[in-house]
Formats: C-alpha cells, structure tokens, sequence
C-alpha cells in the first residue's frame, strides 16, 4: 500500500484501543464473534484453520498495516478461522460499521485495500499450486522464496526473515508434517542456499532457492 494510505489507516485507526499481546497468544478463536476490524501496529500475527482431525493448516501471515479478520468485515462470514501472535503484537480495534463508515468515505483506500486482498488471493491460490504439485524439497523451498520477497529484508546478496518461522509453521503452510519439514530444510542448509540467523532464516542464494523451488516452473 502507499504511504499516504498507510498514514490515513494509521490516523483513523489510533484513534481507538489500542491492545498489546505476547508471542503465542490466540486474539480470535475459531467460531468466536469478532469485536471489530483488527490493524496491526507491530508484530506478526498467522491465520490459521483446523481441521475436524485437529490438523492445522496456515491461510495467511499478517504484518504491521494490515488487518483482519476480512470475511467477517466483508461479507458478513462468520469467523471460523484462529488468529494467533508469532511474535510481541500492538494492535489496535475498532467498530466494524466505523471501519466500513471511513473506507466508503475514502474510496482510494477502499481501492487500494481491495487490491491488498486480491494480491493475497493469488497467493493462496499459488500455495494450493503447490500443495498439489511437486516435491516436498520443492514445496519447503518456494514457500521460504514467498517469504522472503514478503517478509525479508535484504542483506548483502541475501535476505534476511525476520518473522520467527518454525519447521512447524512451514509445515503448516504447505499441509506437511514437522517432521519432514525438518528434512528438507536440511538440504538447503547443506546445499549454502539457506541459513540460521537466531531464530530468522537467511536466505543467502535467492538465485539457486528460486531454481530448487516451484516457482522457477
């Protein structure tokens, strides 16, 4: 999003509550009824579903200026979804009606919010790509690649992921085991393509990570 727009959504939305969370704590629960639209000031927050097997699968990761939960915002759907901090998270809530007040008085951000979210819907149409073709090296590789150019920030010839990604979490991501997950980022690890910087990835090749993925098809 641009920065004027960033600047309007963070102006109308200080204006209300502000609330703090630690890392892995749950905001929303599947089948609860959402308080009002969540903006995120800071931190990162994943969107996830479970399965009736108790099997989770991640839809969406969240960063600072964006905000949730979107179905429920716009079409009324009710949330069955869990919103969980992956990391320390400032937020900040308000009324529905007053969010969906400010955006049909401001239609270039309206504009720019719905480009936001179909931006996300190819995304997850990409992930399902991948959950239906390739390998599971090539499906570790290209969802690292995806969070890189999101989340990363460059360093050097490398990027550098901040956000704090478990084996878990990718295994989620891709709707795989930890286990196997595990393995696969192994190879990277011994192939130089990836590495531990503390608890963030360092993509130090995107080159060579882009060619073993999905993504170079």
């Amino acid at each position: 999003m641009s920065v004027s727009v960033i600047e309007s959504l963070n102006k109308f939305f200080s204006k209300f509550k502000k609330y703090h969370y630690k890392k892995g704590e749950l905001i929303l629960r599947g089948g609860d009824n959402p308080q009002g639209v969540y903006f995120i000031h800071s931190g990162y927050v994943k969107d996830y579903s479970i399965s009736k097997d108790g099997e989770e699968l991640m839809l969406i990761l969240f960063k600072p200026e964006d905000f949730f939960p979107m179905q429920w915002v716009f079409n009324n759907k009710p949330n069955d979804h869990y919103f969980e901090t992956m990391t320390e998270v400032e937020l900040w809530r308000c009324p529905k009606e007053d969010f969906i007040a400010f955006i049909e008085a401001n239609p270039e951000i309206f504009f720019e919010l719905t480009s936001h979210i179909v931006l996300r819907l190819g995304g997850i149409m990409q992930r399902m790509e991948y959950l239906a073709f390739g390998n599971a090296y090539q499906k570790v590789a290209s969802i690292i690649m995806i969070c890189a150019e999101r989340f990363g920030e460059r360093k050097g010839n490398g990027w550098i992921i901040h956000i704090p990604l478990t084996h878990k979490d990718i295994a989620m991501f891709i709707g795989m085991t930890r286990e196997t997950v595990s393995i696969e980022i192994k190879k990277l690890e011994r192939k130089g393509i990836i590495e531990y910087a503390g608890r963030s990835i360092f993509v130090k090749d995107t080159v060579r990570l882009q060619g073993e993925s999905l993504l170079s098809n």
